[in-house]
């Protein structure tokens, strides 16, 4: 695991997929990606052959809350709104700084996410910002296998 994240800025980008309400402590995650993937290649217009898993909160998201909702996406990266497919909805992620960690390991080990909030933030020069937080699963995204990899986007601000 690299522990040292790149600090990226976005420019907007359009996400078309599903999405779901849901918690931690009520997690459908795999209810949304089951009910995505067997229809992702009904979305025409992609960028490339990335998955985008997002969540957005409505309010700033709190540590250590299980009870908090919020909205997850299964998605793609897109050229622009022409072609939504019956059923799904498009998102535009707004432009904004990221950390992003590159992580290699299973997506059931949760101890990235202890380490980005508990050690990363508290250290760095950055606050958590009130922005979507987004995994993007790549070629070598395996779910739950071990050597599985992915790029993790934290929603970040200078502090003051």
């Amino acid at each position: 695991m690299d522990t040292e994240p790149r600090i990226v800025r976005i420019e907007q980008k359009i996400i078309i997929g599903k999405r779901l309400e849901m918690s931690l402590a009520n997690n459908r995650t795999g209810e949304l990606w089951g009910s995505f993937m067997p229809r992702r290649k009904e979305i025409g217009n992609t960028l490339n052959s990335n998955l985008i898993s997002m969540q957005v909160y409505s309010e700033p998201l709190t540590l250590g809350r299980f009870d908090q909702t919020f909205e997850k996406w299964a998605g793609v990266e897109v050229s622009d709104f022409n072609t939504i497919p019956e059923g799904m909805k498009s998102f535009m992620l707004e432009e904004g700084l990221y950390a992003v960690f590159d992580y290699k390991g299973s997506s059931t080990d949760h101890s990235i996410f202890a380490y980005i909030f508990g050690t990363w933030i508290p250290k760095s020069d950055y606050n958590l910002d009130n922005r979507p937080h987004f995994e993007i699963l790549g070629a070598k995204y395996k779910n739950a296998d071990p050597n599985s990899e992915e790029e993790i986007w934290i929603p970040i601000k200078p502090k003051n």
